[in-house]
């Protein structure tokens, strides 16, 4: 038996297990990157609002740093500026959830051990789950290439193949960061504190010049993807990079892993006793989350900074193109254009939170199926005062959030600091509502728990390209924040807040009613 028997059924088995989750990751970053052209082509369809846009983008560094230079005006080239960097974030979560998934989570449940117990190799598992990451990224390439084929064949391969090199890049992040830790948690945490400093240095380096060529851009992979060049005299030399370094972290990956023993790390956990308040279920959860609180909140309230000192230049980015102003209506209200503007970054930050309060309120089901829930649940401790722990660092931690980019965003606005922390707190009521979907779905069936998943990229999706793709208002309703308020410009209206404060109420009530009559599982 060599080191990698078994790779293939355990590939296999990650690809079945993956089914739903992965396609819809593919799918959400495939139909963002694929309808730009042809609303880019709404927005900048004249010469001169390309050649605007240039001037624009040339003398604006905070748009540099949140978005990218532009490197060629054609359609292939705008589409490549606008969603470049974030379809790389994108590609690169998909790819760690996947290697951290099929590694130090199995690792952690046991199942790893099951099967080491037969005729697996000691390298098969992480085999595997980079050859499941490989094969995401590799469908995310052929769809992106196939679907900007008509903008220019070479623009569309090399953006396809950075795009899957960024991916594999932070996927082989994950599986150093698997071998360091002895927490799926952790892995995951450690290796999106990477992503966010190679954003930060791209960032940085943008800001700086407007052609790409800092050195802080270089250092990082999202810097090389935009350097790529898609559809704009392709530098094919940059693929080296990716390749470069996907190898030498497998490489790494693979020393460490042939050097450890089965569920352990190199950085394991301290022995001991825990220090610090852990005499109740609530205390317990904020030790287990507090992380992911600080986190989420850090970065925030930094993001509202950005937001908020770009809220001043969006009125000269707009200019005179008609498009791009019904487009900031759509998302932000009829205001004046920079409310319009701080009402759209407050809705995509309450998108976004969305997303926060799925990932905590799922806590509980991890807790649940890892077997952790059922020692502490067998002591003096009920179920409802169990899972309140956690629901109170969801939804409060949700506030919490949603608090500090309020105040980011006015501090870095400078001004109309009330009006706008009430464009961030309004967001509240349908965050709850998809955390309350999602306690409602842990609660009474368990197993569809992580189609929660699928509600919070639901109305991400609606929320950000359904404004710019004119969708239906049939459609946009069907998101809870497509009924809230656009503050700071518009009026104040409780009617829908207070409604979509109750239906997130009753979906909690439904979800902790489930939970208080089924059983248990491990």
């Amino acid at each position: 038996m060599t080191t990698l028997s078994g790779t293939g059924t355990l590939l296999r088995f990650a690809l079945r297990r993956d089914r739903v989750t992965t396609p819809v990751w593919i799918a959400v970053n495939a139909l963002m990157v694929l309808s730009m052209p042809n609303t880019l082509k709404t927005l900048y369809g004249t010469e001169s609002e390309r050649t605007d846009l240039v001037r624009q983008l040339q003398t604006n560094a905070s748009f540099r740093a949140l978005i990218g230079p532009l490197h060629d005006t054609s359609l292939g080239g705008l589409t490549a500026w606008r969603v470049g960097v974030y379809a790389g974030l994108l590609a690169a979560v998909t790819g760690l959830l996947v290697v951290v998934r099929h590694t130090r989570e199995e690792e952690e449940t046991g199942r790893a051990e099951l099967l080491a117990s037969g005729a697996v190799g000691r390298r098969a598992a992480l085999t595997a789950a980079l050859l499941a990451a490989a094969v995401a990224n590799g469908v995310l390439a052929l769809l992106i290439t196939a679907g900007l084929a008509g903008q220019g064949i070479a623009g569309a391969l090399s953006f396809g193949l950075g795009l899957a090199g960024t991916g594999m890049v932070f996927a082989t992040t994950a599986a150093v960061a698997v071998q360091l830790t002895e927490s799926a948690r952790l892995a995951r945490g450690l290796t999106a504190a990477v992503l966010g400093a190679a954003f930060v240095l791209r960032a940085a380096g943008d800001s700086a010049r407007a052609d790409g060529s800092s050195p802080l851009t270089w250092l990082s992979p999202l810097g090389w993807l935009e350097n790529l060049r898609p559809f704009a005299a392709e530098r094919w030399w940059v693929l080296v990079l990716f390749t470069a370094a996907v190898l030498v972290q497998a490489g790494v990956a693979y020393v460490l892993a042939g050097r450890r023993d089965l569920g352990m790390s190199f950085f394991p956990a301290r022995p001991g006793r825990a220090t610090g308040a852990l005499g109740s279920a609530a205390a317990l959860a904020w030790r287990l989350q507090r992380g992911a609180v600080l986190g989420w909140s850090l970065g925030f309230f930094l993001s509202g900074v950005v937001f908020g000192g770009l809220a001043e230049g969006a009125a000269d980015l707009v200019g005179d193109n008609e498009n791009a102003r019904e487009i900031f209506e759509r998302m932000g209200g009829h205001g004046a254009l920079t409310d319009a503007f701080l009402a759209s970054m407050a809705g995509m930050l309450g998108l976004v939170a969305a997303l926060y309060v799925v990932s905590s309120v799922l806590r509980l089901h991890g807790e649940e199926t890892a077997g952790r829930a059922e020692p502490l649940l067998a002591c003096a401790v009920g179920r409802l005062r169990w899972a309140a722990g956690h629901l109170v660092i969801a939804f409060g931690g949700s506030a919490l959030i949603m608090l500090l980019a309020g105040v980011g965003l006015a501090a870095g606005f400078g001004k109309e600091v009330g009006p706008v922390l009430g464009a961030c707190l309004v967001q509240l009521p349908a965050v709850w509502v998809i955390g309350g979907l999602a306690l409602l779905l842990y609660g009474v069936t368990p197993r569809l728990a992580p189609a929660a998943w699928g509600a919070g990229v639901a109305v991400l999706l609606i929320g950000w390209v359904g404004p710019a793709l004119n969708a239906p208002r049939l459609v946009l309703d069907l998101s809870p924040f497509g009924h809230l308020p656009k503050l700071p410009g518009e009026q104040m209206a409780w009617g829908p807040v207070l409604i979509l404060l109750g239906l997130a109420v009753l979906l909690a009530g439904g979800g902790l009613a489930g939970l208080g009559r089924r059983d248990m599982t491990a």
